[in-house]
């Protein structure tokens, strides 16, 4: 996928999105798989504390499967 294509991708959302963006970027999914997909590492993200912080640019490699 082009860059300028990725950069579109999701472009209303912030650059860092939490759990409940994360939810509906990935369709609607449930929180808990939601944090299930952290948890087993499968989307980079930061723990601040107790929140989840996620890189928009983590959800779309997740999604191109090229994490």
């Amino acid at each position: 996928m082009s860059q300028k294509r990725r950069e579109r991708l999701f472009s209303e959302y912030p650059d860092v999105v939490n759990i409940k963006q994360m939810c509906t970027m990935l369709g609607g999914i449930s929180q808990k798989t939601a944090y299930r997909l952290l948890e087993d590492g499968d989307i980079r993200h930061l723990k601040i504390g107790k929140s989840f912080k996620i890189p928009k640019v983590c959800i779309i490699e997740y999604l191109l499967g090229e994490c």
